[in-house]
């Protein structure tokens, strides 16, 4: 048996107030203090440089690296959301023929982009739990699958409800989102988390305008100059090929990479590396907490438009200036091209923001960009002629991109042990969004749809100021009795074994009274909040 200083131990397994004391003078086996030295992990040595303190998590983005794992998890991450974005959207350049070939109205239309947006809501709030049990890996790659599957069904569509029901299968790739921005919060440190998920996000966003240009300005007319101008077989074929190629990514994703910088989950939890995850737990903390809620409202404002836009775009561009269907996909691209760099641009300065003022300056951020997005829908909606539109569709996407990025710079300091928790419900939020803006489009006259959808955008801007994340000030004030900071073993000094009966003291090292101070300061503080 050994002795052990006074100090309290922390590690990545306990939550804040789980906190483990050796008290002066306790006899403990030496194997019990061995144990808690001993580490596991896949990779000895990185590609990139990582901050031990935050497990082993990069704090550098080299984007021409492909090597395991944090590079390889963050071109997977935004590869097979892209993939799931071309799947989901796959048919939106092409519902005017749909609606030509089955005989249906707008409205039918828009009930079937409603229901595909639909889709998706249930599946991010329940994958965010299983992220925090499982990891990114697996879930990505059967979420993958099944959106593959009703992808390449969709020629077989004869029927109003038949497309409904198909567009709701193929929208669960949607989900695949909670996947990417957990990914890569687990991969990158919080300092560079910002960026890197609005990167992943972005470039996983931007299979929306592949799909506008891809399906409807390229695939579609090939195929039907094959079929020899028959435009119903044409957008009855060429889904099959983003539903290869989800297949493709599917089987790569879990075959080829980690779940966390450390290794996969499974592995993990068989090295006693973490704990198995309450999933009931879980998601219970995260719908509890008044932040998450806060910022589900403001990513409807931000993801839900660009999903609206995705569906609404190129039927508004051919309907308002009488433009063929390959004119307007080709135009309604360029909303989703922008996700080229604003989402990363968005989550880059809300990093730079942090750098500078702290969480102030993330959620000062995160407000103007809304605020200024909202009041680009409202010009683009009184845009009379069609170079003005889509001068103002590119400022107006920017905005909404850079917001996305802002919103997803926060999501992991909302409570970093349930992160895969709150993005997912955080990530439902746009989703919910796209049904409450596609039901004012398939109501009311696109002009009028706009300008209520700007006036909410502009609304929810302002919920910043009631976010307030533990450790850091709001955008206005500080919340009373709010834990500045927690002790870890980064700003306490480190336990020191010592002989039977002896004890030591060094030079600058903080007191056993000093210690118990800091502890029972810090107990009551989380008891209080």
């Amino acid at each position: 048996t050994i002795q052990v200083e006074s100090i309290p131990i922390f590690s990545d397994k306990m939550t804040n107030d789980d906190v483990n004391c050796i008290e002066v003078g306790i006899e403990v086996p030496i194997t019990m203090i061995q144990a808690k030295e001993e580490v596991w992990k896949k990779y000895e040595v990185y590609d990139l440089p990582v901050d031990e303190t935050q497990n082993d998590k990069a704090s550098q983005i080299k984007l021409h690296s492909f090597k395991r794992p944090h590079m390889r998890a963050f071109h997977f991450a935004w590869w097979s959301y892209h993939v799931a974005f071309l799947m989901w959207f796959s048919i939106s350049p092409l519902l005017s023929e749909v609606q030509k070939s089955l005989g249906i109205s707008l409205e039918d239309i828009w009930s079937s982009s409603i229901s595909a947006v639909s889709g998706t809501i249930v599946m991010r709030f329940l994958l965010g739990p299983f992220c925090d049990k499982y990891g990114p890996r697996i879930p990505m790659g059967i979420i993958l699958l099944i959106s593959a599957i009703p992808t390449a069904l969709t020629g077989l569509v004869t029927t109003t409800n038949g497309l409904i029901v198909l567009r709701f299968f193929i929208g669960i790739g949607g989900s695949t989102f909670v996947m990417c921005q957990y990914w890569t919060s687990t991969m990158f440190t919080k300092e560079w988390v910002g960026t890197a998920n609005a990167t992943v996000g972005g470039w996983g966003n931007l299979g929306g305008g592949i799909a506008q240009l891809f399906m409807g300005s390229f695939l579609f007319p090939v195929f039907k100059n094959i079929y020899d101008g028959d435009s119903n077989k044409a957008w009855r074929t060429v889904c099959v090929f983003p539903a290869l190629l989800g297949l493709i990514t599917a089987y790569c994703v879990i075959k080829f990479t980690d779940d966390s910088p450390k290794g996969n989950f499974s592995k993990l939890k068989k090295k006693n590396q973490m704990k198995d995850t309450n999933i009931g737990k879980s998601f219970s903390d995260a719908i509890l907490d008044f932040n998450t809620w806060l910022l589900f409202a403001q990513y409807a404002c931000c993801f839900g438009v660009e999903i609206t836009m995705n569906n609404a775009a190129a039927l508004y561009f051919k309907d308002e200036f009488l433009l063929s269907t390959e004119t307007a996909a080709a135009i309604a691209s360029i909303f989703g091209w922008m996700n080229l760099f604003a989402r990363s641009l968005g989550g880059f300065l809300s990093d730079k923001a942090n750098a500078r003022w702290g969480m102030r300056g993330r959620l000062a951020w995160q407000s103007f960009v809304l605020l200024v997005e909202g009041a680009m829908v409202i010009i683009f909606a009184n845009s009379a002629t069609l170079s003005s539109s889509i001068c103002i569709l590119v400022l107006f996407s920017i905005f909404v991109q850079a917001a996305e990025g802002s919103t997803y710079g926060i999501v992991p300091y909302v409570n970093p042990r349930i992160t895969g928790s709150i993005s997912g419900i955080i990530g439902a939020g746009g989703n919910v969004g796209a049904v409450v803006f596609g039901l004012f489009f398939r109501q009311l006259p696109a002009k009028d749809a706009l300008i209520i959808m700007g006036t909410i955008i502009t609304s929810v801007s302002i919920l910043s100021i009631f976010i307030f994340i533990p450790g850091h000030p709001g955008l206005l004030f500080k919340r009373r009795n709010q834990v500045s900071n927690i002790p870890t073993l980064s700003t306490l000094s480190k336990p020191k074994v010592i002989g039977k009966n002896k004890s030591t003291s060094t030079s600058g090292s903080t007191s056993n009274s000093e210690l118990s101070k800091t502890i029972s300061s810090e107990e009551d503080s989380l008891e209080k909040q």
